[in-house]
């Protein structure tokens, strides 16, 4: 290790638990795809549709599964899941945002906040009352901490996040730039041509490990907690009504939105653009193809998909929309013709 974030191929090979092919002194730098990477880079191999790139590639070192590596010449770190080795070799070369133990002379911290010797407060941020601050968390600039929120330890908030009164977000959670947790939920009672708020009583609680997207929110629950479980990873813009709970370890993919008091159970993937209506359930271990509309109840564990399918040319979908128009009038004629053939039996 030559210096703060230049790392030797034992080294990593060590972490990794990878076997090395090649000069363990050779000292990486930095870290990139194998199109980009230069030769003091670690690049890998997780997709076969990038292996056109690997002879050509100037990496320096390369995460390879075993298959791919018999016949590379080059320096290698040989593991069974290059993908996640990628994961978490990544984090070496990230810069952390702010030091550790500081707090910005901007930041307004009401006297009865608890914050760790170890915290840091970024720039303009706001710590209202009571609100507890665990050991190693960063909070960015311009962030807001609502009245009574706990934030666990080794957490981090990126500028301009908004955590709302009466939230509990648990340790290691990293909560992106934009993101608000804990506003109302959209619950109004309509009576007379008006629509009369109910005031969201609930709060929420965000697990341990959990990762939050930017721009998204997550509404607080209006009597009991919205509940965001551990491990769960969610996208960027995406929208979590009341009382909505996810298991743990499911992952949420953009611009996907959950209706309110639907619950969705654990190491379930949901794919971009779907939408969850309310009251529902979802099983453990469900996989929700993207832009799928899921207004029943899934009790089994599997694959599920609605919607038309893949995309294709404009002329050829209005072909289709007129001919799904028809199918009202073909299943009655064919109806009829069953019935003709029947009489004529």
């Amino acid at each position: 290790m030559a210096s703060e974030r230049t790392f030797s191929l034992q080294v990593i090979a060590d972490h990794l638990e990878a076997e090395l092919q090649g000069d363990p002194s050779y000292l990486i730098s930095g870290i990139a795809t194998l199109q980009q990477a230069t030769s003091r880079d670690l690049s890998f191999l997780a997709n076969p549709t990038y292996k056109k790139y690997l002879p050509d590639s100037q990496a320096g070192a390369i995460l390879l599964a075993p298959d791919e590596a018999d016949d590379f010449e080059g320096n290698a770190l040989v593991l069974n899941n290059p993908y996640l080795g990628y994961a978490k070799i990544s984090h070496w070369f990230s810069v952390q945002a702010q030091p550790a133990g500081y707090i910005h002379p901007s930041a307004v911290i009401a006297n009865t906040a608890k914050i760790a010797s170890s915290a840091s407060i970024g720039a303009n941020a706001v710590v209202e009352a009571d609100v507890i601050i665990g050991e190693n968390v960063a909070v960015g600039a311009g962030v807001v901490i609502g009245q009574a929120s706990e934030i666990g330890a080794d957490s981090y908030l990126a500028a301009n996040v908004t955590v709302c009164h009466g939230v509990l977000v648990g340790e290691r959670v990293t909560i992106h730039s934009g993101a608000v947790i804990g506003a109302d939920g959209f619950g109004f009672a309509h009576y007379n041509n008006e629509w009369h708020k109910i005031a969201q009583l609930g709060g929420v609680i965000i697990g341990n490990d959990a990762e939050i997207g930017a721009n998204t929110t997550i509404d607080r629950g209006a009597l009991d907690n919205t509940v965001i479980g551990c491990g769960v990873k969610l996208d960027n813009l995406i929208q979590i009504a009341h009382n909505v709970v996810i298991g743990d370890n499911t992952a949420v993919a953009g611009c996907v939105g959950i209706s309110g008091s639907t619950k969705v159970g654990k190491n379930c993937t949901i794919a971009g653009g779907s939408g969850l209506a309310g009251h529902l359930t979802i099983a453990d271990n469900v996989h929700i193809t993207a832009m799928a509309l899921v207004t029943k109840s899934i009790r089994e564990p599997g694959s599920y998909s609605s919607g038309a399918g893949s995309s294709m040319p404009t002329a050829e979908w209005k072909k289709l929309v007129v001919r799904y128009r028809q199918l009202d009038k073909l299943a009655k004629r064919i109806k009829t013709l069953e019935q003709q053939l029947s009489a004529g039996a």
